[in-house]
Protein backbone atom coordinates (compact mmCIF):
# COMPACT_ATOMS: atom_id res chain seq x y z
CA UNK A 1 0.00 0.00 0.00
CA UNK A 2 1.27 3.52 -1.03
CA UNK A 3 1.65 5.91 2.46
CA UNK A 4 -0.13 9.13 2.09
CA UNK A 5 3.01 10.63 2.57
CA UNK A 6 4.29 9.38 -0.91
CA UNK A 7 1.62 10.42 -2.55
CA UNK A 8 1.63 14.15 -1.01
CA UNK A 9 5.45 14.33 -2.33
CA UNK A 10 4.52 12.60 -5.90
CA UNK A 11 2.00 15.53 -6.38
CA UNK A 12 2.86 18.28 -3.62
CA UNK A 13 2.06 21.72 -5.60
CA UNK A 14 3.62 23.88 -3.00
CA UNK A 15 6.93 26.13 -3.93
CA UNK A 16 8.61 25.96 -5.84
CA UNK A 17 5.95 23.23 -7.28
CA UNK A 18 8.12 21.03 -9.16
CA UNK A 19 7.32 19.10 -12.58
CA UNK A 20 5.46 15.54 -11.62
CA UNK A 21 7.60 12.35 -12.44
CA UNK A 22 7.32 10.93 -15.77
CA UNK A 23 4.61 8.10 -14.81
CA UNK A 24 6.58 5.17 -15.28
CA UNK A 25 9.17 6.62 -12.46
CA UNK A 26 6.27 7.35 -10.48
CA UNK A 27 4.85 4.55 -10.74
CA UNK A 28 8.18 2.51 -9.66
CA UNK A 29 8.22 4.58 -6.95
CA UNK A 30 4.99 3.50 -5.54
CA UNK A 31 5.86 -0.47 -6.16
CA UNK A 32 8.87 -0.26 -4.48
CA UNK A 33 7.52 2.07 -1.21
CA UNK A 34 10.27 4.77 -2.07
CA UNK A 35 10.91 6.93 1.01
CA UNK A 36 8.94 10.58 0.74
CA UNK A 37 11.60 12.63 0.88
CA UNK A 38 13.33 10.65 -1.80
CA UNK A 39 10.39 11.30 -4.01
CA UNK A 40 10.67 14.79 -3.52
CA UNK A 41 14.09 15.13 -4.12
CA UNK A 42 13.19 13.08 -7.81
CA UNK A 43 10.80 15.65 -8.57
CA UNK A 44 13.07 18.73 -7.78
CA UNK A 45 16.32 17.57 -9.91
CA UNK A 46 14.09 15.78 -12.67
CA UNK A 47 12.64 19.95 -12.35
CA UNK A 48 15.65 21.87 -12.65
CA UNK A 49 16.88 19.00 -15.48
CA UNK A 50 14.21 19.91 -17.20
CA UNK A 51 14.95 23.65 -17.52
CA UNK A 52 18.67 23.23 -18.02
CA UNK A 53 17.86 21.18 -21.29
CA UNK A 54 15.40 23.48 -22.36
CA UNK A 55 17.83 26.43 -22.10
CA UNK A 56 20.75 23.82 -23.92
CA UNK A 57 17.91 22.96 -26.72
CA UNK A 58 17.50 27.00 -27.38
CA UNK A 59 20.65 28.02 -27.05
CA UNK A 60 23.21 25.14 -28.09
CA UNK A 61 20.61 23.60 -31.56
CA UNK A 62 24.18 21.82 -32.90
CA UNK A 63 24.52 19.64 -29.71
CA UNK A 64 23.31 16.10 -29.92
CA UNK A 65 22.65 14.54 -27.23
CA UNK A 66 19.02 12.30 -25.86
CA UNK A 67 16.56 14.89 -24.07
CA UNK A 68 14.64 11.90 -22.69
CA UNK A 69 17.68 10.08 -21.69
CA UNK A 70 18.77 13.17 -19.21
CA UNK A 71 15.18 13.62 -17.93
CA UNK A 72 14.71 10.02 -17.23
CA UNK A 73 18.83 9.99 -15.15
CA UNK A 74 17.50 12.78 -13.46
CA UNK A 75 14.46 11.54 -12.17
CA UNK A 76 15.64 8.06 -11.30
CA UNK A 77 19.12 9.02 -10.35
CA UNK A 78 19.20 8.44 -6.08
CA UNK A 79 16.66 5.72 -6.45
CA UNK A 80 19.03 2.89 -5.10
CA UNK A 81 18.26 5.35 -1.98
CA UNK A 82 15.45 2.65 -1.14
CA UNK A 83 17.61 0.06 -0.49
CA UNK A 84 19.58 2.30 1.62
CA UNK A 85 18.00 4.88 3.39
CA UNK A 86 20.62 5.78 5.38
CA UNK A 87 22.22 7.90 2.58
CA UNK A 88 19.02 10.22 2.59
CA UNK A 89 20.68 12.21 5.54
CA UNK A 90 23.82 11.15 5.52
CA UNK A 91 27.02 10.45 3.06
CA UNK A 92 27.82 7.03 1.21
CA UNK A 93 28.46 5.52 -2.59
CA UNK A 94 26.14 1.95 -2.02
CA UNK A 95 22.65 3.68 -3.37
CA UNK A 96 24.62 3.77 -6.78
CA UNK A 97 24.71 0.54 -7.76
CA UNK A 98 21.69 -0.47 -5.88
CA UNK A 99 20.08 2.24 -8.17
CA UNK A 100 21.42 0.77 -11.07
CA UNK A 101 20.49 -2.97 -9.55
CA UNK A 102 17.29 -1.92 -8.94
CA UNK A 103 16.03 -0.02 -12.50
CA UNK A 104 17.39 -3.13 -14.43
CA UNK A 105 15.63 -5.64 -12.42
CA UNK A 106 12.91 -3.71 -12.94
CA UNK A 107 13.14 -4.08 -16.85
CA UNK A 108 15.12 -0.53 -17.29
CA UNK A 109 17.89 -0.92 -20.31
CA UNK A 110 21.14 -0.57 -18.85
CA UNK A 111 22.04 2.24 -21.37
CA UNK A 112 19.24 3.39 -19.56
CA UNK A 113 20.06 2.83 -15.70
CA UNK A 114 23.45 3.59 -15.69
CA UNK A 115 22.63 7.26 -14.53
CA UNK A 116 22.25 5.36 -11.20
CA UNK A 117 25.88 4.90 -11.09
CA UNK A 118 27.45 7.57 -13.18
CA UNK A 119 25.64 11.01 -11.31
CA UNK A 120 28.17 10.61 -8.93
CA UNK A 121 31.21 10.27 -10.94
CA UNK A 122 31.42 13.45 -13.37
CA UNK A 123 35.19 13.80 -13.53
CA UNK A 124 35.51 9.86 -15.15
CA UNK A 125 37.07 10.70 -18.87
CA UNK A 126 34.60 10.08 -21.57
CA UNK A 127 31.43 10.59 -19.50
CA UNK A 128 28.45 11.59 -22.32
CA UNK A 129 27.33 14.69 -22.08
CA UNK A 130 23.59 13.51 -21.09
CA UNK A 131 25.44 11.92 -17.62
CA UNK A 132 27.65 15.20 -17.38
CA UNK A 133 24.30 17.36 -17.42
CA UNK A 134 22.56 15.02 -14.78
CA UNK A 135 24.91 15.44 -12.80
CA UNK A 136 25.41 19.21 -12.94
CA UNK A 137 21.17 19.19 -12.14
CA UNK A 138 22.04 17.50 -9.24
CA UNK A 139 24.39 20.19 -8.17
CA UNK A 140 22.69 23.23 -8.87
CA UNK A 141 19.14 21.87 -7.43
CA UNK A 142 20.58 22.96 -4.03
CA UNK A 143 22.92 26.26 -5.27
CA UNK A 144 25.78 24.15 -5.49
CA UNK A 145 28.32 25.24 -8.14
CA UNK A 146 31.39 23.12 -9.16
CA UNK A 147 33.93 24.75 -11.51
CA UNK A 148 35.25 21.72 -12.47
CA UNK A 149 32.13 20.11 -14.02
CA UNK A 150 30.94 23.19 -15.42
CA UNK A 151 34.08 23.30 -17.41
CA UNK A 152 33.27 20.07 -18.61
CA UNK A 153 30.09 21.01 -20.05
CA UNK A 154 31.25 23.93 -21.47
CA UNK A 155 33.45 21.84 -23.40
CA UNK A 156 31.31 20.33 -24.79
CA UNK A 157 29.19 23.27 -25.62
CA UNK A 158 31.97 24.74 -27.92
CA UNK A 159 32.23 22.03 -29.34
CA UNK A 160 29.01 21.73 -30.39
CA UNK A 161 29.53 25.35 -31.64
CA UNK A 162 32.50 23.78 -34.09
CA UNK A 163 35.01 26.79 -32.42
CA UNK A 164 32.08 30.03 -33.47
CA UNK A 165 32.00 30.39 -29.64
CA UNK A 166 34.99 31.15 -27.49
CA UNK A 167 35.04 28.95 -24.18
CA UNK A 168 34.43 32.44 -22.21
CA UNK A 169 31.26 33.35 -23.97
CA UNK A 170 29.75 29.78 -23.70
CA UNK A 171 30.89 30.02 -19.85
CA UNK A 172 28.70 33.24 -19.34
CA UNK A 173 25.80 31.72 -20.88
CA UNK A 174 26.13 28.82 -18.78
CA UNK A 175 26.93 30.82 -15.75
CA UNK A 176 23.73 33.05 -16.24
CA UNK A 177 21.60 30.13 -16.27
CA UNK A 178 22.76 28.24 -13.58
CA UNK A 179 23.13 31.36 -11.40
CA UNK A 180 19.07 31.83 -12.07
CA UNK A 181 18.66 28.02 -11.35
CA UNK A 182 20.67 28.50 -7.78
CA UNK A 183 18.74 31.22 -6.81
CA UNK A 184 15.35 28.75 -5.88
CA UNK A 185 18.00 26.62 -3.66
CA UNK A 186 16.56 27.05 -0.58
CA UNK A 187 12.98 26.77 -1.87
CA UNK A 188 13.71 23.42 -3.13
CA UNK A 189 15.63 22.76 -0.20
CA UNK A 190 12.71 23.55 2.59
CA UNK A 191 10.13 21.64 -0.16
CA UNK A 192 12.28 18.54 0.45
CA UNK A 193 12.42 18.95 4.10
CA UNK A 194 8.83 19.00 4.49
CA UNK A 195 8.88 15.64 3.15
CA UNK A 196 9.86 12.82 5.98
CA UNK A 197 12.13 10.09 5.59
CA UNK A 198 9.68 7.34 6.46
CA UNK A 199 6.49 6.66 4.68
CA UNK A 200 4.57 6.59 7.80
CA UNK A 201 5.88 9.59 9.24
CA UNK A 202 3.84 12.72 9.87
CA UNK A 203 5.63 15.49 7.74
CA UNK A 204 6.76 19.03 9.82
CA UNK A 205 4.58 21.89 7.82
Amino acid sequence: MVSDALRRALVDSGDPDPRPLPVWVAELLCRVEAPPRLAAHLRLVHDVAWRLVGWVERAYPGLEFDREAVLFGAATHDIGKVAHPEELSGPGHAHELGGYELLYDSGVAAEMARFACTHGTWAQPGLPVEDLLVCLADKVWKGVRVEQLENLVVARLVAAEGGRREPWEVFAGLDDVLTDLAADADMRLAFQARHPVAGDAVPRW
